[in-house]
């Protein structure tokens, strides 16, 4: 068995986005039929609790949509250039003794998230992107706007296809494990999808202090821990 979550949308007074943990049987391995039958059991369990449908947003994913929104695929734009949102993210990372190491612009994604210098710098203390400097608090909001930049100029195709024909209840990425990260393209997903609908997608990302500041005034008047519904439902 293994708790994964799914990410639903909601108003910004509930916090944007919800975190709901289903427990499911675990098919191990890495063979792509093993991954499918994760996806299929957590989309199960969380659709008898009422969440349907749900879009996979990964490589694995058997939609378009799902595979063009995952992070591997994605792009941003920069004063280095056009950069994968890995290499972005990897290298943009502030710590005590070092960084960042915008060098890990121009190598590949893997080798950039194990450059041994992330883990020999000392604590995080910030991430630094294109001239502006990004908090660790809000946790995931360097992540979600690096994510959210690569997607927006695609946001009328977007709107289209996950929020107008099918209206997805949620988003998933099983590939994520809340036990050792905090930040997920499906929960990214999930925020640019409660921005889109409330109107208030292009005025917050106009600016990435605007953006800090909108996720900082969220943060600040609703506890982190409520947007984690523990709803674990055993199947199987």
């Amino acid at each position: 068995m293994a708790e994964r979550p799914i990410f639903v949308p909601v108003p910004e007074q509930e916090g944007y986005v919800r975190q709901i943990s289903f427990e499911i049987p675990w098919a191990g391995g890495f063979a792509e039929s093993q991954k499918w039958k994760n996806i299929t059991s957590l989309h199960a369990a969380a659709e008898r609790a009422g969440y349907a449908p749900l879009l996979e947003i990964s490589s694995k994913s058997d939609t378009r949509a799902g595979q063009k929104l995952s992070a591997f695929n994605l792009r941003v734009q920069s004063t280095f250039g056009e950069l994968t949102l890995e290499n972005a993210f990897q290298g943009s990372k502030v710590f005590a003794r070092g960084g960042p190491f915008t060098d890990l612009y121009n190598v590949e994604p893997r080798q950039a998230k194990r450059d041994p210098r992330l883990q020999e710098s000392g604590q995080l203390t910030s991430f630094t992107f294109d001239g502006y400097d990004f908090p660790l608090v809000p946790r995931t909001v360097f992540y979600d706007w690096l994510y959210l930049t690569a997607i927006f100029q695609h946001r009328d195709w977007i709107k289209e296809r996950i929020d107008g024909r099918y209206q997805y209840a949620g988003f998933t990425d099983i590939e994520f494990n809340p036990a050792k990260s905090f930040n997920c393209q499906a929960r990214s997903c999930a925020l640019f999808v409660s921005l889109m609908r409330e109107g208030k997608l292009e005025a917050y990302m106009h600016t990435p202090q605007t953006f800090i500041a909108a996720m900082k005034t969220n943060a600040a008047s609703e506890p982190e821990q409520r947007h984690i519904a523990q709803a674990r439902l055993r199947v199987g």
